[in-house]
């Protein structure tokens, strides 16, 4: 597809051309992450997973957390330790 130019409104929106929105099958209501570097800014589509999805993910998670011994109080402990590290 290549570049596309797009334009800033007053209120700091801009719109995505319909080839890219076709391309990346991007609908109304889709959301997109905003990453940037430097005067780069990258948009990348952000897929939640369906219900079903999470499920397994879950359950995935919390089987490999068994076994490698970690009970629900350790995981507890450690999302308190991360979260105190991020406010300082």
């Amino acid at each position: 597809m290549g570049m596309q130019i797009l334009t800033v409104s007053s209120k700091g929106q801009i719109s995505l051309p319909v080839a890219i929105r076709n391309l990346l099958s991007i609908n109304a209501g889709d959301k997109l992450v905003a990453y940037t570097s430097g005067d780069v800014i990258m948009l990348k589509t952000l897929k939640l997973p369906s219900a079903e999805e999470f499920e397994e993910s879950l359950d995935e998670a919390q089987k490999w957390a068994a076994s490698v011994g970690y009970t629900e109080s350790d995981v507890d402990d450690i999302i308190k330790s991360t979260r105190r590290k991020k406010r300082i």
